[in-house]
């Protein structure tokens, strides 16, 4: 289950506080916070803490801009000025804090995001729980012959069946010899008198990468929008997709001027090169222009064509 009896005990409790405060809060964002958003088959992301909103942009836009830009700019029209010309620290002053539940080779893959303060469940410290994920059948595609780091078509029900039953028996398996090795109940008590218990930091090494953690995931707004901006993009791994685009409604609520700019300016745009620019102005003119004479690679050609939504050929 994506939370525990204790975890939703302590979500409760702390739903059913409220705390006078003279910060800024977002009234949408106060409605989903510290509840679980389920994730895949057993994760989730909950919202824990969170500081600023748009207003905090704006605010410190214009703490630089100076007085004269609140009177030319509406809030709005300012974040998306921000946007538009890659400004930086503005969005730097609002911060998030998550708490995800993910698969162990999903997180080390967002590890790779260094702009964060993290801290994991620690194996070494506590036992680990038996938790898995098993893809579904749909998720299970060959390799891409065209994408080292992707995949293609989806295998037949048969071979999806018995890759299936392969990482939940391995999974099974060595959860089960993990806690053969570490010979204690759940409180830390040993269960068998005759051994000692390999310690936890060791018999962990054992535990298949489809084994879930936890962490707490704390990072500006910046930030998140570039880790959102590369793994909510359809091209990123579909176990890793699923918590950007769950992450995307969050920030939806949390900052909506800033949301609706982000998924103009860096989810719905192309990158298009100063030769590629130079080449629409001449197709603009009205002059021919063929891939062997446009200055650009195969593949440069391709990526540009598919941008304007013209065959490549």
């Amino acid at each position: 289950m994506p939370v525990t009896q204790d975890q939703r005990s302590e979500i409760d409790a702390l739903r059913g506080t409220a705390q006078p405060t003279r910060r800024a809060t977002v009234a949408s964002l106060e409605e989903i916070l510290y509840e679980p958003i389920t994730v895949l088959d057993h994760g989730f992301i909950r919202v824990i803490d969170y500081m600023g909103d748009d207003s905090a942009i704006v605010q410190a836009a214009r703490v630089s801009y100076g007085k004269g830009t609140k009177k030319l700019l509406e809030d709005a029209g300012l974040i998306r000025y921000l946007m538009r010309h890659w400004h930086s620290t503005p969005f730097e002053m609002a911060e998030i804090k998550y708490h995800v539940k993910l698969p162990i080779f999903v997180a080390r893959q967002w590890i790779r995001h260094r702009t964060a303060n993290v801290n994991e469940y620690s194996a070494r410290y506590s036992k680990v729980q038996d938790e898995f994920y098993i893809p579904a059948p749909g998720q299970l595609g060959i390799q891409s012959s065209a994408n080292r780091q992707g995949r293609g078509a989806v295998l037949d029900e048969a071979q999806a069946a018995k890759v299936i039953d392969l990482l939940r028996e391995d999974a099974v398996r060595n959860y089960r010899n993990y806690a053969w090795m570490l010979n204690e109940d759940d409180a830390g008590a040993p269960l068998d008198a005759d051994r000692s218990g390999l310690a936890r930091e060791l018999a962990r090494m054992n535990l298949t990468l489809n084994t879930y953690t936890e962490w707490y995931w704390k990072t500006d707004l910046y930030n998140l929008m570039h880790f959102l901006r590369l793994r909510a993009d359809a091209h990123a791994q579909y176990e890793i997709r699923v918590y950007a685009e769950a992450m995307l409604d969050t920030l939806k609520r949390w900052v909506p001027h800033t949301y609706a700019a982000f998924m103009d300016y860096r989810m719905g745009s192309a990158q298009i090169s100063a030769t590629g620019l130079g080449l629409i102005r001449r197709m603009l003119a009205g002059e021919r222009v063929t891939q062997e004479a446009s200055g650009l690679s195969k593949r440069e050609w391709r990526e540009l064509m598919e941008v304007l939504g013209l065959p490549s050929a």
